[in-house]
């Protein structure tokens, strides 16, 4: 874990781990043993607990914030998987993202920058709802509002309110706590192995952006007084 933390905060390539570390390809090995029996997701959604708790918050989040930024891809990525956003004018990926109120990630779904924003917050909704259960979503810049008929519709078996909506019938109010995903997309660029898209396939990309968020989490358990 520690030579995969090192990947990710240094930006290093897999054939570039230190001598210090197992030899790359094992730890290649265990990384992607984790990606694909999805013991990342359940490590990170464990954590999330504990920092919830230490929080003095329930670990089972109710409330979410959706946001979808774009990064640019490298060569390295194959163009099947990464597209062309015209809004952003960036060549890369979209990172569809789900945090809770304290900015800890709840989802998180790695598609190509011309993938609509629709139909991808309706798939990680999915997401969410599988695995959390008391959970509403505010849709934030998402743009999901634009069809909210069908999308109330469509989150209406998994509790999820369309914000969007209200703010249109009620007056504008100040929130108390704003940019909250904003600091959450800072967190994640902040490991240089994310601040682009250097991964072939998009489930890779997920699970190292689930690895970037444990990295951050056991930092601040183990900051924690006893």
């Amino acid at each position: 874990m520690d030579a995969v933390f090192y990947l990710l905060d240094g930006g290093i390539k897999w054939r570039a781990m230190p001598a210090d570390f197992p030899p790359w390809d094992r730890v290649y090995a265990f990384w992607r043993r984790f990606r694909d029996r999805g013991w990342i997701a359940e490590l990170h959604d464990r954590l999330r607990g504990a920092v919830r708790e230490a929080a003095w918050r329930d670990p089972e989040p109710t409330a979410g914030i959706i946001d979808s930024p774009t990064v640019r891809s490298t060569p390295t990525v194959p163009g099947t998987t990464s597209g062309y956003d015209g809004g952003k004018r960036t060549v890369g990926r979209k990172r569809h993202l789900v945090c809770d109120v304290l900015g800890l990630v709840l989802a998180v779904l790695v598609t190509p920058a011309d993938a609509g924003d629709r139909s991808a917050g309706q798939e990680l909704l999915a997401k969410v709802a599988a695995r959390h259960h008391r959970h509403q979503a505010d849709l934030g810049r998402c743009r999901l509002h634009r069809l909210p008929g069908r999308l109330v519709h469509h989150r209406a078996g998994t509790g999820a309110a369309d914000r969007q909506a209200q703010r249109r019938r009620e007056r504008v109010s100040v929130l108390p706590r704003r940019w909250i995903i904003e600091r959450t997309n800072a967190w994640i660029c902040r490991t240089r192995r994310l601040d682009r898209d250097y991964e072939r396939r998009c489930d890779s990309s997920e699970a190292m952006i689930y690895w970037s968020m444990v990295m951050l989490m056991t930092r601040r358990l183990a900051r924690r007084p006893a």
